[in-house]
């Protein structure tokens, strides 16, 4: 089972560790199942920039990122190379450890957990 590491560009918010996670689950869906905060709008379906996150380790152990994702990413706040919508970001890879930064909610408004 995958483990995925989440910190926060809110640095008031502690790292939290998720261990035991399975595959073919999105990293939204992994904050969902834990009480991590994470805005999401669009239901899950690439509609919006909501959930965008950055992964700092494990990209390789994600489901590649589509066109349509990336047109998304291009509409999130402060967009970078290691961004990633956390709706499309499907865990591949069961020995996986992946390290996520959730940017500052207070930017966006959105459908909170």
């Amino acid at each position: 089972m995958a483990t995925v590491k989440f910190t926060f560009e809110d640095k008031s918010i502690a790292p939290k560790t998720v261990e035991n996670v399975p595959t073919d689950i999105s990293i939204l869906e992994v904050t969902e199942e834990n009480d991590i905060h994470l805005n999401h709008n669009c239901g899950e379906v690439c509609a919006c920039s909501t959930c965008h996150v950055y992964v700092h380790k494990g990209e390789d152990a994600l489901e590649e990122i589509s066109d349509k994702e990336e047109d998304f990413i291009d509409r999130a706040i402060n967009p970078r190379i290691e961004s990633r919508l956390g709706c499309q970001a499907i865990i591949l890879d069961e020995d996986a450890v992946i390290e996520v930064e959730i940017p500052d909610q207070k930017q966006i408004i959105g459908h909170e957990h």
